[in-house]
Parts: structure tokens; sequence; C-alpha cells
């Protein structure tokens, strides 16, 4: 299992690897700053206003895999999708208890507790979607985290027209509410250190996928502005690992994307043909720390990028670095600001998807670009760390 990493704006503690619980601040991590008050996500890029609502799910064919004494699995997903509705309240980004219990688990002191829940989203909650055949993309995030760290990215697909359907996995994350109120928080972290706990994870996750790609066509109103044949998902940490096993397991997703998460999935030996992108920190250049992604692009037979970024850290796809002004961490020298990850991660996310799911031709990724000149292209161009 990886160990915790440093996250690039300071954000350690916010950190946590694909199964590893989060551990203290580092002492030089420095001082922290003031913090200063609420921000607003990202403008997103695309011509679409964004509309947001959540449904809540219950699968009864299967029981929790968390919470031994409940016999079905209770789910969380929210959805992201362009609209013709420009004003109107805005959603909630998480709730003043999520805020609460996720900073708490992550040992953030000396902030009010509902700093997370005033962070200011794009979206407008409820609007009426619009567009027809739409492709669909799924968002999973890291181990520990709410979906809404995915927020800007999911806003920014939305406005450049995709639906987005992102899953809070629960008893995955610190904080999850559910239809009746309850928070749900992380019944996995108390066996994260337990042997094939990556797998375990990422097979839970790749069903929920499943049931979730089952239940949208009847549980949400909006289901008819998508089109079924095209697919796809990605997701941070053991969110991005559960991409590639939900690929594996589900012919309905075409293609995927990791964000700098640790690969647990069986490829079959013959190889595997779905385009897929791996994205991350130099942790993942080919002979780093992390070796499974040289395993796993052996296997990939199809369409493939493998992208790394100069000064990325674990937490840099997420919106958690655009948080550490809010949090009162100071950001740490050589590391990529909040605001430009959050640009590289949407631009390279977004190019891969019209790619794929349009059929649109992207020379951002033929090559290295001087304006996005923290990319590179491995393997051919990657050294070891």
């Amino acid at each position: 299992m990886r160990q915790l990493l440093a996250v690039a704006a300071g954000l350690v503690v916010l950190a946590a690897s694909a199964c590893s619980a989060p551990a203290p601040p580092r002492a030089d991590a420095g001082p922290p700053v003031t913090p200063t008050g609420p921000i607003t996500l990202p403008t997103p890029t695309g011509p679409h206003p964004v509309g947001t609502t959540v449904l809540y799910l219950t699968d009864t064919s299967r029981p929790d895999p968390w919470d031994l004494d409940v016999d079905v699995r209770e789910l969380k997903v929210t959805l992201w999708y362009p609209t013709r509705q420009r004003d109107g309240q805005r959603a909630p980004y998480m709730t003043a208890k999520e805020s609460e219990l996720t900073l708490k688990s992550s040992r953030i002191v000396g902030v009010p507790y509902d700093t997370l829940s005033r962070t200011r989203t794009n979206a407008v909650k409820d609007a009426a979607p619009s567009g027809r055949k739409l492709p669909l993309v799924v968002l999973s995030p890291g181990f520990t985290k709410p979906m809404s760290t995915l927020t800007s990215l999911a806003e920014d697909l939305a406005s450049r027209g995709y639906v987005v359907a992102g899953i809070d996995h629960t008893y995955e994350s610190y904080a999850t509410t559910l239809s009746d109120g309850r928070v749900a928080e992380c019944l996995a972290c108390e066996g994260d250190t337990d042997p094939g706990f990556g797998p375990r994870v990422v097979q839970g996750r790749a069903a929920d996928v499943s049931f979730v790609l089952d239940e949208l066509p009847s549980k949400w109103d909006g289901s008819g502005l998508i089109d079924r044949s095209r697919i796809a998902m990605a997701g941070q940490s053991i969110g991005g690992a559960a991409a590639l096993a939900t690929m594996v397991k589900d012919p309905r997703v075409r293609a995927g994307i990791d964000m700098d998460g640790t690969t647990y999935a069986r490829i079959p030996r013959s190889g595997f043909a779905k385009p897929f992108m791996f994205v991350g920190s130099p942790e993942h250049v080919p002979g780093g720390r992390d070796t499974s992604w040289d395993r796993d692009w052996k296997l990939l037979t199809g369409w493939k990028r493998w992208l790394v970024l100069t000064g990325a850290e674990h937490q840099s796809s997420t919106d958690l670095p655009l948080l550490a002004g809010p949090l009162g961490i100071r950001p740490a020298p050589g590391v990529l600001s909040g605001a430009r990850g959050s640009e590289l991660t949407r631009t390279y996310v977004a190019a891969f998807l019209d790619r794929h799911l349009k059929s649109r031709p992207q020379p951002l990724l033929e090559g290295p670009s001087p304006r996005y000149s923290e990319v590179t292209f491995c393997p051919a161009t990657c050294g070891t760390p």
C-alpha cells in the first residue's frame, strides 16, 4: 500500500493515499498562513451553463461491503449537466456536517469546521437539463474523499456538453449524507491495511458503477439526454484504479482515465484494447516508486497515453489545492498551484474525452505542448526519479 504523500499546497493531511489513513502534517510544511475567506471554484470553460442534482439509489441485490448489518447498498450520485438556466441557487459544495467530519478526520485545525461547506460552486441546483445525445462520464473520488472534491472538473465537463455522474462510495469517505439525513462515515478506513484491500475496494466500486448505469434510465428524469453508447469513466487515486477495473468488467464503459492512482485490476494477459490514459505526479514515471502503471502499460493494447505532470502531487487533480487559502495552508515551493493543477487536469481530461466520446481530433494528445510545459509524455520521454 502506498504511504501517504505530502500534498502540493501543504494539504498533507487531506492527501490520504489510495488505502492509507491520513497522517499529521510534516514538520517542514512551514507555518500556516492566515485563512482567507470562502473561494469560488474556477469558472467552467465550456459554452453551457451547468446544472446539478442529487440522486439516492439503493441496490437491493447485494449487501453493503463495509457495514455488515446492512443488507442493501445505498449510494449518493451527483449529476452535473448542461442547462439553459444561468440564474438560480448555486449547489452547496458540501454540508456543514460533512465539512466538520472531513476536517476533523484530516486533522486540520485552526479554521472553522464549516469552512469547506462555504466553498462556492458554479452549478445551479436542480436546474432543468438541456441538450440531446450527450456523452456520459462517471467520476470516482479518492479514498476517504467525498465526490465534492472533484466538483471543478465535473462542472467543467458539464459546461462542455457532457453529463457527469459522480459517485460517493458509501463508507469509503469521511462523510456521505444519505437520503434520510444520516451521515455515513468511513467504515472502510478500519481495514485499509488488510491484505487485498485495494483489489476489494476497486471491485466494489466497479459494482457501484455498473449499478448506477443500470439505474440512471429509470431514476433520473433527464436520462433521455444521455447517449448510452458513449460512456467513459475517470477517477482520482483509487477512483482511477476503479476506472480501469470497471472497464474490464463492464463493456458499457468504453474509455477511462486514472488520475494518480495505483492500479489493482486484473487485465487479461492477451491485452486490453479500450482507450485509456494515465495522468499523474512524478511518482508515476516509468521505474518510479509506483510500478503498477509500468505493469499495466504493457497490457494496454489500444489507444493509450501516460502523462506525468512536473510539480504535481497526489491531490493536484482535485479541488483540494484550490482550498489551501481558506484552510490557512501555505503553498509549498516548486509545486503546481491549485489553479494550474486544475487547468491542466481539465484541459487534458476534456481532450481525451472529446477524442474518444466525440470523435474530435486532439493534437494536444499527440505530444508535448509549449503552453503546457509541465506535461511529459511517457514512457518515451520520461526518466526515473
